[in-house]
């Protein structure tokens, strides 16, 4: 009897940062967890303490490698940065502690899950933006597919990527279960993948920091199951594209 192949990620957009809460654009600049970002990741490890993962994997920037360390903690040891050890290596960061609640307790980062380049637009805030440059902000606000910010990434560019690094994850992880901490760009274009919206289309839908959400990768299709859970969190951010 045919038995699908399977394979089960849950996927998280990083903890808040200091610009996420000023509506400044990030993209591929490096910018840590604020103290509400951190927290949120706490809650995201407890929430899912009772679910093992076969693999976690991560973007290589310090906003979703902060995330990933701190689901793996508890509280109390969260806030002591001297109790984590972390070790960085080519391609992964592994943690090495005891009470990691996942099997292998290794962080692989992948830099193909970073936020989308935003080019100009990186650093400021999306006001300045708009003021700055209404032509381009209109593009931005349009999804035109070959608009790149100037020297960043397009849509087209940045959705291949994001598909191909996720469409690699399925394939070495099948018929298992996957945490990935990402970026809302990387979030926006997996939903897409899993409903079938057009990465053209307006977004209409909810990518909060460290919330929850699940798809599952079945037979080369990409199927939706659960979408940005925020149970375990009491107010965390959003940043819905205008």
């Amino acid at each position: 009897m045919y038995s699908p192949m399977t394979t089960r990620f849950c996927i998280v957009r990083h903890g808040e940062t200091a610009w996420n809460a000023e509506q400044r654009v990030q993209g591929q600049l490096d910018i840590p967890l604020n103290a509400t970002g951190r927290w949120q990741a706490q809650a995201l490890g407890a929430a899912l303490a009772g679910t093992q993962f076969d693999a976690v994997v991560c973007s290589d920037l310090l906003r979703a490698v902060e995330t990933a360390q701190l689901t793996q903690t508890n509280g109390g040891e969260a806030e002591n940065s001297q109790s984590t050890a972390l070790r960085l290596r080519s391609g992964s960061a592994v943690l090495s502690r005891h009470y990691a609640p996942f099997p292998t307790g290794e962080i692989k980062t992948n830099v193909n899950l970073r936020e989308r380049h935003y080019g100009k637009f990186q650093g400021l805030k999306y006001v300045d933006a708009q003021q700055q440059f209404p032509a381009d902000f209109a593009a931005h606000l349009e999804r035109h597919l070959d608009f790149a910010y100037g020297s960043g990434e397009s849509l087209q560019v940045f959705a291949l990527r994001a598909s191909e690094v996720m469409n690699t994850l399925a394939e070495q992880h099948q018929n298992q279960r996957v945490l990935v901490v990402t970026h809302g760009g990387v979030l926006d274009v997996i939903y897409r993948m899993a409903s079938g919206m057009s990465l053209t289309a307006r977004r209409d839908f909810l990518i909060p920091n460290a919330a929850v959400n699940w798809v599952d990768y079945v037979d080369g299709r990409w199927l939706l199951v659960g979408w940005a859970d925020c149970a375990h969190l009491q107010g965390a951010l959003d940043e819905l594209a205008k």
